[in-house]
């Protein structure tokens, strides 16, 4: 009998049931399409694949979309965004972005706003106080970019218009650095300069501790890429 099968049945015996591991950690793997196609494409080698996977405890789903778990500083999941990608890890337009918790509700037949899931920044789990943390926008990119810079902390909102104000609250202590997307109209930069003025004229927010907006893509980026609404693990990538 193998000892797992052993734990049970003495937990069952007494009428107990075995802590269920976390949620992010039944589905923990470095062999989603995501990370094949990250490894390669040249982006990361294997070793730092397997190392950004284990700290961003990211997922595959059974249909090989990677998870990106949403996770708080307290270890506690919020939710988890489900993703495909292709062989040149670019995500796949036939396959939306969706959710953990859509799907569980869909699973238990519960109605839509049985409950309602708070999102947090994809890596938050990652910050400590007093660190300098990077936000961009995609959680492809913050995989990437946490281990070719791994002197900072790297988070992603999840989209373009994810910077609400309460998502900064777990941050007030550290030095923040906002990277948007570049495009041909400013747009991305424009939103994300805004939010962070919105989050630092915040009543509570600490007025010493200011949110710098990067514009190196808006300085650096060619026509063509702003065109191409690149990133920056585009523009290092490219550039290399």
């Amino acid at each position: 009998m193998k000892l797992s099968e052993i734990f049970k049945n003495t937990f069952r015996a007494q009428g107990l049931f075995m802590p269920a591991p976390p949620l992010w950690a039944r589905p923990l793997s470095a062999k989603s399409c995501f990370c094949r196609a990250v490894v390669a494409n040249g982006m990361l080698s294997k070793r730092q694949m397997v190392h950004a996977a284990l700290r961003y405890r990211l997922g595959r789903s059974k249909d090989d979309a990677v998870i990106y778990w949403q996770i708080d500083r307290m270890g506690r999941v919020h939710d988890g965004k489900l993703m495909w990608y292709g062989a040149d890890c670019h995500r796949l337009k036939n396959r939306n972005a969706t959710w953990a918790m859509y799907l569980m509700k869909q699973h238990f037949n519960l109605a839509p706003d049985s409950f309602h899931v708070d999102h947090v920044f994809f890596g938050l789990h990652l910050v400590t106080d007093a660190c300098t943390v990077c936000i961009v926008e995609a959680e492809k990119s913050a995989v990437i970019l946490s281990e070719l810079y791994p002197q900072y902390v790297w988070l992603a909102a999840g989209g373009l218009g994810e910077l609400q104000l309460e998502k900064f609250w777990p941050l007030r202590h550290c030095r923040i650095i906002l990277l948007p997307d570049t495009d041909e109209e400013l747009r991305a930069y424009t939103l994300w300069y805004e939010a962070a003025q919105r989050v630092m004229q915040s009543f509570l927010w600490p007025k010493q501790n200011r949110i710098y907006v990067s514009d190196l893509l808006e300085r650096h980026a060619t026509a063509n890429q702003k065109r191409r609404k690149i990133d920056l693990v585009d523009y290092i990538l490219e550039s290399s």
